[in-house]
């Protein structure tokens, strides 16, 4: 179980929203009550390890499918990537990407599989600075669960299907890599993303860039491109070249992303066919 192993957890419904309703529903408290009233409800600010309040909990909710996994708690600090598939967005894809340009390593760390074909990959943190809750900030397709979030646990039954640990997975996350807690943790560092939107349905407008964020660098996406392994060469150059069309450099750099995906073995014509295609598809809409 979860908690046994030291991941703090609530309730969850199908929905993946917590269980049991606030005790404060229509007389909300100012300042709001995190738990201190001694009532269940409270979300996320209930989860605990205990074996006493678990059970307290889930016998308080019986039409509880899931449960979800407090981040940025004591002991492990769990902080949270989602990783999602929708709307055109490629999380994974995404991610690799920072790697390369950040130069770190994404190493093997405990990774959930979504109903929706996603991931939830977890690491851990220190104490401080918290890891804030984000949406697409760093990067479209790439979701930050930190403090004051959750993750929803392996083997939760949702409205969509069952949330499923990958195989292979060791025994605990891995901690973040410096390098990524500098860009979860740092408001005023610019992440490397793409600079015309982010994910439409948590946005519903176009989105904007805080002031001082660079377009992707071309040097990064040509390196992103260069290191594809086998199985990835078309992806990660269909992808690489939609952020290059996104930040105005498409034409510019069509002659170097071909070249650096020559340098992985694809075919010259499989590899303009790839980059023809992203610029069809940035015209007709946003990759």
């Amino acid at each position: 179980m979860a908690a046994e192993r030291g991941y703090p957890v609530i309730p969850l419904t199908r929905a993946k929203l917590p269980a049991l309703r606030s005790p404060h529903r229509g007389h909300p408290e100012v300042p709001p009550c995190h738990g201190g009233c001694g009532r269940l409800g409270h979300g996320v600010h209930d989860a605990g390890t205990d074996p006493f309040t678990i059970r307290r909990m889930f016998a308080a909710a019986p039409w509880a499918t899931g449960y979800g996994i407090a981040c940025g708690l004591p002991p492990h600090h769990l902080i949270g990537l989602d990783l999602d598939t929708k709307n055109g967005a490629d999380g994974l894809t995404a991610l690799l990407f920072l790697a390369e340009a950040h130069d770190f390593p994404v190493p093997p760390t405990i990774m959930v599989r979504t109903p929706s074909g996603g991931r939830h990959v977890w690491f851990t943190g220190p104490p401080s600075p918290p890891v804030p809750n984000s949406v697409g900030r760093l990067a479209p397709g790439i979701d930050v669960r930190g403090a004051g979030g959750y993750l929803v646990g392996p083997g939760s039954l949702t409205t969509h299907g069952r949330y499923v640990l990958a195989p292979n997975a060791p025994a605990r996350p891995a901690p973040a890599p410096s390098a990524l807690l500098t860009l979860l943790t740092d408001p005023l560092l610019a992440p490397l993303t793409p600079t015309r939107r982010a994910s439409p349905q948590h946005t519903g407008a176009g989105y904007e860039p805080p002031p001082g964020v660079p377009p992707q660098p071309a040097a990064a996406l040509v390196r992103f491109v260069r290191s594809s392994p086998v199985g990835q060469r078309n992806a990660r150059l269909f992808w690489a070249a939609c952020r290059a069309y996104e930040d105005g450099l498409g034409p510019e750099l069509a002659a170097r992303l071909t070249e650096a995906a020559c340098h992985t073995g694809l075919p010259e014509h499989e590899a303009r066919a790839t980059i023809a295609s992203a610029s069809r598809r940035h015209h007709e809409q946003p990759c």
